[in-house]
């Protein structure tokens, strides 16, 4: 949606993997923008004579049903190594595969909250990947108040096991007090991408409370006041992205095991991903699926593209 509305930084400015900074000037994308997208799931049919003579330690074989990343596109040419650890479990429905990457992105979240038995959370934003952070955390024995201005969404928040589902208002922080005993939560989870969703994480938490920022912002940050809140209750505030995992579990964790625990838990039914799709549209009518999201955002949960 930010490249559909021009927000994207990737359309003003590129990326720098060897320094790790946004370089000004000319964008690294440019409109039409070709095969974007990055939660794909579909059938190995064809393997190229060199994967296959190492058939004993062949990431993929022809017939497997794999999820990935290669655009929103009919087909798709990948190194096959790119897709190891990517075939799906026999049986699982491959609509559940099209979630791994961003019910990854949910977890790494809820990884970096930190979260456990008797620890509560606010998660500001309950889409799809605010839902699924919801589940996660609900699965690691957390309290969950879930934050979402659409009613429809916050229903769905109760039914996957949050105790309260609040709407954003004035007096959001200080309902929160009453419900946590005026303490405030011990982590907030902020999914929204909205700044305003971020400024009421930091007066959400408690003295010593954390945010994890796991929204995607665009443009400047006129609506956090880091004087107020923030400062005065000394909140520690994380960014989540799924490029790598928190701090603490590097030993012992990195993406790959972020998504494998994601697929597991997706086909032993752990997480009913599937429930969440909405809508879904044939790739000849992907301007109307974009149109609806940015349009009626109440009406749509889940869109996906079939091929």
């Amino acid at each position: 949606m930010t490249a559909y509305r021009g927000t994207n930084p990737y359309l003003t400015s590129t990326w720098n993997p060897s320094t790790r900074l946004f370089e000004s000037g000319q964008g690294g994308l440019n409109y039409p923008l070709d095969a974007w997208g990055y939660s794909e799931v579909g059938e190995v049919v064809e393997v190229a004579p060199a994967a296959e003579a190492e058939n004993d330690t062949a990431p993929v074989n022809v017939g497997d049903i794999v999820w990935g990343i290669w655009g929103h596109r009919e087909e798709g040419v990948l190194a096959a190594e790119t897709l190891r650890g990517h075939v799906l479990p026999s049986g699982m429905d491959p609509l559940a595969g099209a979630f791994v990457r961003v019910g990854a992105i949910a977890l790494n979240a809820v990884l970096a909250a930190d979260l456990g038995p008797g620890s509560t959370v606010t998660i500001f934003g309950q889409g799809v990947i605010g839902l699924l952070a919801t589940r996660f955390a609900v699965q690691n024995g957390a309290t969950v108040i879930a934050v979402d201005g659409i009613e429809s969404r916050r229903k769905r928040s109760l039914d996957w096991g949050a105790t309260h589902a609040l709407a954003p208002s004035d007096t959001l922080a200080a309902n929160l007090r009453e419900l946590t005993h005026r303490s405030g939560t011990d982590v907030a989870i902020e999914l929204s991408g909205s700044y305003r969703g971020l400024h009421e994480a930091t007066r959400a938490v408690g003295s010593d409370g954390t945010v994890v920022a796991a929204g995607f912002y665009q443009g400047g940050a006129n609506s956090v006041f880091f004087g107020e809140e923030f400062h005065h209750n000394r909140v520690q505030l994380l960014a989540s992205q799924i490029g790598s995992v928190p701090n603490r579990l590097r030993p012992r964790w990195d993406v790959a095991r972020i998504q494998t625990t994601v697929v597991d838990f997706l086909s032993r039914g752990r997480v009913d991903a599937p429930a969440l799709v909405t809508h879904r549209f044939p790739l000849a009518a992907a301007a109307d699926a974009y149109h609806l999201l940015d349009t009626e955002p109440a009406s749509a949960l889940q869109v996906v593209l079939e091929f």
